[in-house]
């Protein structure tokens, strides 16, 4: 295409959304409302995502080591579990160290055991992926000098099931909001551009290639998709800053942590606008073709 045929569509597009004023204020608007909609489902899935996330990361395998072993024994288990190759990291804890976290948790009751501590020197041990951690811990219990590796069995792996179900759950919800905007965006737009179908037969009449007369709705759609993208990126910038704010405040300290502000929202917003973009000229581009088939 020549740079100077591209120049004429580039100011036919912007001169269509002035001449049909009222038709581009009905698409816009269907654009804004509907993108601010996905973009608030997206927020708050993402920030469910992370969360789901941090509490797979705190899943961890508790091996009790054997009370009789020396210390040269201990150090050869910690190698054979260092080796496994679901493991990314183990830590040591020291029976005094476990009863001091044991007497925080619990209480002062717990205090009287300092003279005769009858808890185990343990390993922390965490996996590289969550859900590995039954088949570590499993490996795990069949070591020499291990007296028993806890995880939690039951719960943990009721835990992973539900986050599963609900990741699964919420890609679905978000496909479907998704194709729901799509269709709501470029059935508004195909209403804009047969309110102009003759426009387009006149063009054909008089020999335009199909191209020629599809570059200024593509570009129309477009614009139509990126001046709908503005509203709901501002709203879901300032809204989530204020979110951020009071949960950062009440969930101080907690493993769980919303999404930093940065850079969320630049992802975030990158993706309404080329949601608003795809559409816009998706929608545009099967309404004209629909047209020129006539």
């Amino acid at each position: 295409m020549k740079p100077s045929t591209f120049r004429r569509h580039f100011r036919e597009s912007f001169k269509n959304l002035s001449r049909n004023g009222w038709m581009t204020f009905a698409a816009v608007s269907a654009v804004t409302v509907t993108l601010l909609l996905v973009g608030v489902f997206l927020t708050v899935l993402l920030n469910l995502n992370k969360a789901a996330t941090d509490i797979e990361k705190d899943v961890e395998v508790r091996v009790l080591i054997k009370l009789d072993a020396t210390e040269t024994e201990q150090q050869a288990l910690k190698e054979q579990i260092k080796n496994l190759p679901e493991v990314e990291s183990i830590t040591y804890s020291t029976k005094e160290k476990e009863l001091q976290n044991l007497i925080k948790d619990l209480g002062d009751d717990f205090a009287l055991f300092e003279q005769n501590n009858p808890l185990y020197d343990v390993f922390v041990v965490k996996t590289k992926r969550p859900a590995d951690t039954p088949k570590a811990a499993k490996k795990i219990k069949t070591f020499d000098y291990t007296e028993d590796a806890i995880y939690g069995e039951k719960k943990v792996e009721r835990l992973f099931s539900f986050l599963k179900t609900s990741r699964n759950i919420g890609m679905i919800l978000s496909l479907g909001l998704l194709f729901t905007a799509m269709f709501l965006i470029s059935n508004t737009i195909k209403m804009t551009i047969f309110a102009r179908r003759k426009e387009i037969e006149i063009m054909r009449l008089v020999g335009a290639t199909n191209w020629f007369i599809r570059w200024p709705f593509l570009l129309e759609g477009l614009w139509l998709g990126l001046i709908g993208s503005i509203l709901p990126v501002a709203a879901i910038a300032i809204g989530y800053s204020y979110v951020i704010e009071a949960m950062t405040m009440r969930m101080q300290g907690h493993f769980i942590q919303p999404l930093a502000y940065f850079p969320f929202v630049w992802q975030i917003s990158g993706i309404i606008l080329l949601i608003g973009a795809f559409i816009g000229m998706w929608g545009s581009f099967m309404a004209v073709r629909k047209f020129l088939k006539v």
